[in-house]
C-alpha cells in the first residue's frame, strides 16, 4: 500500500480534529494547556493569532469544532472549546502591550475596507503590522458590524465587543463610522491600491403571505428590530410576540422581546424541533427562559378583522423526506391561530449591493453574489475583494475571520504585484513531548469525567434583564477541570519504521485497537479504506479521517493505525521497546496559510 505522505502538514492537521474543523484553524489543544497551567494572557495571545476575537467568540461562536472533538469517542459531550476560549479572555492581564503596531514608516500601499465587521477588523489586523495605510467604512457609528448589531447585550457584552474591536482600531487603522458607502466605482477611481468588502448580509428576507400589505405596521424584519435595540432606537416591545423563524436570530428576538417587556412570547417554526437550524445551546436557553417554540407549523396569512390585525394563521404541516434527504411539507389540513401585537420575521438574511454599480466590470452570480476566485477571494475587479458574509451569503464570525486572513495574503501578494492565487503554505513542526522513558511534557490519561456546564444567573432574573450577561463563565477550578478532558489531539504518534522489531508491544497496549501489523497489500491506487475494511482489528468509524500507513517493515509487513480511533495516550510509546514510536507535537508557523 502507499506510504501516508508525512513530510506535509496537511496529514497531522488533519488529525486534530478540532482544529482542522475550525475554519481559522486555531490551535486548540495548544490553549487548553496553556489554560490549564494557567498561563491566560498566553493562551488569549494564541488565540487572537488566529480567530482574532477570543473573548467575542468564547460567548457566541457557532463552534464547529466542537462536535469534531475526539472527547466523543469517549463521552457523548466533547470539550467545552468554546466557553474555554472565553476563559482566556476573562482571565488575561492587560495584554496591549503584546499586540502588533503599525510600524513608523508605511509600505506606501493604501486599503479600503468597506464595512467594519469580523472579516474586515481581520483583514485589518493582519495588514496593519505590514505597513499597509488602511482606511475603514461603516454606516453604523460603532465598529463590530453584525457581532454589534444582531447579538444582544446578554450574550455579548458591549464591553467585551468594544475591548476587542478597539485592539484593532487603535493599532492604527482609518476609521470613518456612520460613513456609508454609496459608490464602489468612486471608491475605484480614488488611490486605494486595493478594496476589501465586507458588508455582510445585512438584508433580511420579507414574508409576503396574504395581508401582509394591511398588516405592515405590526410586521419588522428581526435583524433590523436587533439593530434597533443595539443602537438605543428602540426600549420596548408589545405584550404579545411571535416570531418567525428557527435560527439564532429568531432566538434572539424572542428572548430580547421578552427582555422589553412582551409577556406573551411565541417563536412558530416550520420545521421539527431537532430540525431547527440554531444552535442547540440556543433553543436550551430559550426554553430556559419559557419562550414557548412551536414546531411543525408554515404561516398561511396575516389576520385583520374589522380593520384591525388581530395575529397569524398557520397550517399545521408534517416534514418529509424524500430518497435524496430532501424535505417536503404536506399540510395536515389544522390550523393554528396565534394572536399577537407585533410579528417578528427572521427567516433568513441575504446579501445586499445597491451602492454597487452593475456597470463597472464587477461580475455577479445568478445570485446576484459577486463572483470570486474561491481561493484568493478576488473579484472581476482586480484589485476588490471579498470576504465574510458578503462573499457567499450568511455564516458565522468565524468563518468571516477565515475569509478575513484568507484575503489579506490575497491583497498583500496583489499589492506586490504577484497572483493572488499562488498561495503561500505554512511551514511546520513535530516538537518531541518525552521527558523521561515514562514521563510526558502533556496529560495522557483518559479519565471519563463529563463535560461542565457552565453556571448562569437565575433564569427568571435573566429574562428582565437587556444588558446583563446570562452566562457567567468557568471559575479557574472549572475551567481546569474541564481542560483536563482535552485528549492533546496535537500530540501525534510518530513511527519509525527501522525502529520496529515488530514484536507487537504496541498492538496489546492500545486501548482502542487501532494499531495493527498486517501484510502489505499490492495497490497503491484503490482507496486505503476498501482495501483494509476487513483487515484490522477495529474498522473505521469515521469515513473522513485518515490511516497512518507505514512503509514496508522488515518482514516485508506494513503498519497500519487508524487515526480516526487513536486518543493520543502514548501508551504504545510508553511500552515500545525500541522508541519505534514517539509522541510528537505539531507546531504550525504560519496558520494563516492553512485556510485553503
Amino acid at each position: 500500500m502507499k506510504k501516508t505522505d508525512v513530510t506535509q502538514y496537511q496529514h497531522f492537521l488533519k488529525v486534530v480534529d478540532c482544529q482542522q474543523a475550525c475554519p481559522a484553524h486555531t490551535p486548540v489543544p495548544e490553549y487548553i494547556r496553556l489554560i490549564a497551567d494557567k498561563r491566560y494572557s498566553d493562551a488569549y495571545m494564541l488565540n487572537w493569532q488566529s480567530n482574532v476575537f477570543p473573548g467575542i467568540l468564547g460567548r457566541v461562536c457557532d463552534r464547529p469544532c466542537e462536535p469534531a472533538c475526539r472527547r466523543g469517542r469517549v463521552e457523548e459531550e466533547p470539550v467545552a472549546i468554546c466557553r474555554l476560549k472565553r476563559v482566556t479572555a476573562d482571565y488575561k492581564d492587560d495584554i496591549r502591550d503584546r499586540l502588533p503596531k503599525a510600524p513608523a514608516q508605511s509600505n506606501g500601499k493604501k486599503v479600503a475596507l468597506i464595512g467594519a465587521g469580523p472579516a474586515s477588523l481581520t483583514v485589518a489586523r493582519d495588514l496593519v503590522p505590514l505597513g499597509y495605510e488602511i482606511t475603514m467604512f461603516d454606516r453604523d457609528i460603532k465598529g463590530g458590524g453584525m457581532m454589534r448589531s444582531q447579538i444582544p447585550a446578554f450574550r455579548l457584552p458591549e464591553s467585551v465587543l468594544d475591548e476587542e474591536v478597539d485592539y484593532i482600531i487603535d493599532m492604527g487603522v482609518k476609521a470613518h463610522f456612520g460613513t456609508p458607502i454609496t459608490s464602489l466605482e468612486k471608491l475605484v477611481k480614488d488611490d486605494y491600491d486595493a478594496i476589501f468588502v465586507g458588508t455582510g448580509a445585512p438584508k433580511g428576507r420579507a414574508l409576503n403571505i396574504e395581508g401582509v400589505e394591511e398588516a405592515n405596521s405590526h410586521i419588522a424584519i428581526g435583524i433590523d428590530w436587533l439593530s434597533s435595540v443595539s443602537f438605543g432606537h428602540l426600549d420596548n416591545a408589545p405584550k404579545r410576540v411571535v416570531v418567525l423563524g428557527g435560527g439564532n436570530t429568531a432566538m434572539d428576538c424572542c428572548r430580547t422581546a421578552k427582555r422589553l417587556g412582551a409577556t406573551d412570547v411565541k417563536v412558530v417554526v416550520r420545521s421539527t424541533y431537532e430540525a431547527m437550524k440554531a444552535s442547540p445551546w440556543e433553543k436550551e436557553d430559550a426554553m430556559a427562559e419559557n419562550i414557548d417554540i412551536t414546531c411543525n407549523h408554515t404561516p398561511s396569512k396575516f389576520i385583520i378583522e374589522d380593520g384591525e390585525f388581530k395575529g397569524v394563521l398557520f397550517n399545521e404541516v408534517e416534514s418529509i423526506y424524500d430518497k435524496n434527504g430532501k424535505r417536503v411539507l404536506r399540510n395536515s389540513g389544522k390550523t393554528l391561530l396565534a394572536e399577537c401585537d407585533l410579528v417578528l420575521v427572521a427567516i433568513g438574511q441575504d446579501t445586499s449591493f445597491p451602492w454597487i454599480e452593475r456597470d463597472i466590470g464587477l461580475e455577479f452570480n445568478e445570485w446576484d453574489q459577486p463572483a470570486l476566485n474561491q481561493s484568493s477571494l478576488q473579484s472581476s475587479i482586480a484589485k476588490v475583494f471579498f470576504g465574510g458574509d458578503a462573499a457567499y451569503g450568511p455564516e458565522n464570525i468565524i468563518t468571516a475571520v477565515a475569509h478575513g486572513h484568507k484575503a489579506a495574503i490575497s491583497i498583500d501578494l496583489f499589492c506586490q504585484g504577484k497572483d493572488p492565487g499562488q498561495r503561500p503554505d505554512s511551514d511546520f513542526n513535530l516538537v518531541s513531548q518525552k521527558m523521561g522513558m515514562h514521563e510526558w511534557s502533556y496529560t495522557n490519561i483518559v479519565d471519563h469525567e463529563d463535560r461542565h456546564l457552565v453556571p448562569h444567573i437565575d433564569w427568571q432574573k435573566a429574562a428582565t434583564e437587556l444588558a446583563t450577561e446570562v452566562e457567567l463563565g468557568f471559575d479557574e477550578q472549572l475551567a481546569f477541570n474541564e481542560a483536563q478532558r482535552c485528549l492533546n489531539c496535537d500530540i501525534h504518534t510518530i513511527f519509525s519504521e527501522p525502529a520496529c522489531i515488530e514484536c507487537s508491544a504496541c498492538e496489546d497496549i492500545c486501548p482502542t485497537d487501532c494499531i495493527n501489523f498486517i501484510a502489505d497489500i499490492k495497490d497503491d491506487n484503490t482507496a486505503p479504506e476498501q482495501l483494509l475494511k476487513g483487515k484490522l482489528r477495529v474498522d473505521k468509524m469515521h469515513s473522513d479521517q485518515d490511516y497512518l500507513i507505514s512503509d514496508n517493515l522488515k518482514t516485508g509487513n506494513i503498519m497500519v493505525k487508524d487515526e480516526d480511533m487513536c486518543l493520543h495516550c502514548g501508551l504504545c510509546a510508553e511500552r515500545c521497546p525500541t522508541g519505534a514510536w514517539d509522541m510528537q507535537k505539531l507546531v504550525l508557523d504560519n496558520i494563516e496559510a492553512t485556510i485553503k
